[in-house]
């Protein structure tokens, strides 16, 4: 009796089923909490690199908007004393980008200039467009090289008293590109044409 007794105490210790049990529930809930860490790590990976793709998209298509500088701003001064009279800057489009409308007289999709110095802020300066090299219309396309005038005294509202050393600053907005930031101080002395870089 006593050996059937220690055989049924021995069959009640044996947890070798159990053990294995409990390991296989315990990897299988690994696998699952893995799984899930995966999807989540390749769900944000994707996520962030559509996110990425949007960023350099929108860059590249600010940069091909945009027109730079070609040369110097030249101001041409009149009168007795010498007054500055026109502006002018010749520009082109930067990157051999997309398209920028120069049409001074268009209502939507237009090109801003900005004028600012000491005492005149003007945020719309009319002006004028003038092609060196191109098919002549008011589109700004690659290749191209164009001239804008300003007219200090009727293009600017107030009309500016720009003096020698004065510093004066343009800023021109194209509806996609990036804002042209052109500050130029003048000469210490008036001449009837100066080139200021």
């Amino acid at each position: 009796m006593k050996r059937l007794f220690n055989l049924i105490r021995g069959v009640d210790r044996d947890e070798r089923g159990i053990t294995g049990l409990e390991t296989a529930i315990i990897l299988i809930a690994f696998v699952i909490v893995a799984t899930v860490f995966a999807f989540v790590v390749l769900t944000t990976g994707v996520f962030s690199s559509e996110r990425g793709k949007e960023t350099v998209f929108a860059g590249l298509q600010k940069a091909r908007g945009t027109m730079e500088i070609r040369g110097g701003v030249v101001v041409s001064a009149t009168g007795s004393p010498l007054a500055v009279d026109d502006i002018i800057l010749t520009v082109g489009n930067a990157a051999a980008g997309d398209p920028i409308p120069l049409d001074p007289d268009a209502s939507t999709n237009t090109t801003v200039i900005a004028y600012r110095d000491s005492d005149t802020v003007d945020n719309e300066v009319t002006y004028t467009v003038t092609s060196v090299l191109g098919d002549g219309d008011d589109l700004l396309e690659p290749g191209e090289v164009m001239t804008i005038t300003i007219d200090a005294p009727t293009g600017i509202s107030p009309a500016p008293s720009l003096d020698a050393n004065d510093r004066f600053t343009l800023e021109i907005q194209t509806p996609v590109g990036a804002v042209i930031d052109i500050t130029r101080l003048l000469p210490a002395e008036l001449a009837t044409v100066m080139q200021l870089h």
